[in-house]
């Protein structure tokens, strides 16, 4: 095999694997979800898919950046996450084939690594030991959905921002003189609506960490000075 080939492949399969859904299978199995998944190229700003559209197929960026957001009654985008290259979405469409729950954007030019359900459920009927594996997997999705609204009706808004600001330091972070930057760009907006809040109580919180150097903004990117501070306020 061509080293070229084995690259690529080992790329998207590594894609795939960022999702729980895939990392109950076999390496041959995924090579065989492989061979029947597809490219698919999205300039920035286009719209992948919407909400209530068909649910037929899961998505795995390869390359770029997408935002997942649903708009209010009141007309109002609100976020609910962004995916970076090695993450995926939609994956819940290859199980039960139910209209889009979102809309998703390419925020960037994106490069996507496509599985259609209508290749996937035939692959799953002929393996049939897969049922259990998957099943654990979608009882633990739950159980973190719990969690998440949980931390929504308990936590107070400061805690809750502190909270997200971890995860996307765990996920986005790169160290620097300063503390740990978060390499990726997110408005006051996209941070209100990934914690429930509004723009101007999050813009407050912000201000106060800055006022005490807990966080700081360079060119529109978050600088955690103090990541121990926010530890301690998560607990």
């Amino acid at each position: 095999m061509a080293i070229g080939v084995k690259l690529e492949r080992d790329a998207r399969r590594a894609a795939l694997l960022a999702s729980p859904l895939f990392q109950a299978m076999r390496p041959v199995e995924l090579d065989e979800i492989l061979k029947f998944s597809t490219e698919r190229q999205c300039p920035r700003g286009a719209i992948i898919v919407q909400q209530g559209d068909e649910g037929s197929s899961m998505m795995a960026v390869l390359r770029g950046r997408v935002r997942v957001s649903v708009v209010s009654p009141e007309g109002r985008e609100i976020v609910l996450n962004m995916i970076a290259a090695g993450e995926v979405f939609g994956e819940i469409a290859l199980l039960d084939g139910k209209p889009r729950s979102a809309d998703v954007t390419a925020v960037e030019d994106t490069l996507l690594l496509v599985v259609e359900r209508r290749h996937f459920v035939p692959f799953l009927w002929k393996n049939e030991d897969l049922y259990l594996r998957l099943l654990a997997v979608l009882c633990d999705r739950l159980r973190r959905t719990s969690l998440a609204l949980e931390e929504l009706a308990l936590f107070e808004l400061p805690e809750r921002l502190a909270r997200l600001l971890l995860k996307l330091a765990e996920d986005y972070g790169r160290p620097c003189p300063e503390g740990v930057r978060i390499e990726l760009k997110l408005s006051q907006r996209d941070l209100a609506n990934q914690v429930a809040s509004s723009r101007e109580t999050v813009n407050k919180q912000l201000r106060i960490w800055r006022d005490e150097e807990v966080v700081s903004t360079a060119g529109g990117y978050i600088v955690i000075r103090r990541i121990d501070e926010l530890k301690r306020l998560v607990g």
